[in-house]
């Protein structure tokens, strides 16, 4: 990546930190979305650079006292932002000021334009420190009882509907040559049109698990194979969903170690995809929408 942006003496830099935000937007105490630790160091931080102001404004709201909020300055890294953009949010980082990275739910990079600024620090020689926090990802992967030694997260699925369900069709074959876990979301409004085509599409012994508004009263996780889902599952509705295929976890090395066909061994792993193949199947597109990550 060319940010144009300078690289600081060794030292010179300020660190960018990542600031977990709430999976939920009626956020309750900070103390439920962050530790102690991550908390001290968001409090001493003036500047961020935010996915959404709103989302940003309300977790601080929570942290940071009315004083120190009076100071706090919040740059916007969105689905909107160009490439030029980034030199000019690097600038304080390479000038010695520590700056916040905050998405608008989970951690930041994950399913929203922070990883281009991640990559351009990196470049830059800024120091880049992941603050502990929420992820509705490996939360809903840790509950599904799917194979969590290998897993790929594959963004949202095509909005047209045949597109959809060749994708899906493409998921369940990859799961069944490899046993690897596919993770994807979606839009919160399109949850039933896309479990509709799950239990439609994808094989009966085929594992669907579907986690639902993650951390918060609401939450609903199911997990069982398609055919013991029923013709008539419960709606989902519009709330943040992540939806996970994959097989049954088990114990011994035959349930962590499956054989891999000679042409897949040794691929280039996927980054945010655990430790094993990427995903077969079409490439699919990767948009923004609900809270998620």
């Amino acid at each position: 990546m060319n940010t144009d942006a300078r690289t600081a003496p060794p030292g010179a830099c300020g660190t960018l930190y990542l600031v977990p935000n709430s999976l939920d937007p009626a956020i309750g105490p900070a103390e439920a979305v962050m530790p102690a630790l991550a908390l001290a160091r968001v409090r001493t931080l003036r500047r961020f650079i935010v996915e959404g102001e709103k989302a940003a404004w309300r977790l601080l709201a929570k942290v940071i006292d009315k004083e120190g909020l009076a100071s706090v300055s919040m740059e916007i890294l969105d689905e909107h932002s160009r490439p030029e953009d980034l030199p000019r949010l690097l600038s304080p980082l390479l000038a010695g000021e520590d700056v916040g990275l905050l998405s608008e739910a989970g951690l930041p990079c994950i399913a929203d334009p922070g990883g281009a600024l991640v990559a351009a620090a990196h470049e830059a020689g800024v120091r880049v420190v992941p603050l502990v926090g929420p992820s509705s990802l490996l939360l809903s992967l840790s509950s599904s009882g799917l194979d969590g030694q290998r897993f790929s997260f594959l963004g949202y699925l095509p909005q047209d509907r045949a597109e959809r369900r060749a994708a899906l069709a493409a998921i369940d074959r990859g799961v069944r040559a490899d046993g690897a876990t596919r993770i994807f979301i979606e839009t919160p409004y399109r949850n039933d049109r896309l479990l509709s085509d799950c239990l439609e599409v994808l094989s009966p012994d085929t594992r669907l698990c579907v986690a639902v508004a993650l951390s918060t009263e609401r939450e609903r996780i199911r997990s069982a194979a398609v055919r013991d889902w029923g013709t008539a599952a419960e709606p989902i509705g519009k709330e943040p969903a992540v939806f996970l295929v994959g097989r049954k976890a088990g114990l011994g090395p035959q349930s962590q170690e499956r054989p891999v066909p000679e042409a897949r061994r040794n691929p280039p792993w996927r980054t945010g995809g655990g430790r094993g193949p990427a995903a077969s199947g079409p490439r699919l597109d990767r948009r923004r929408g609900g809270w998620h990550t």
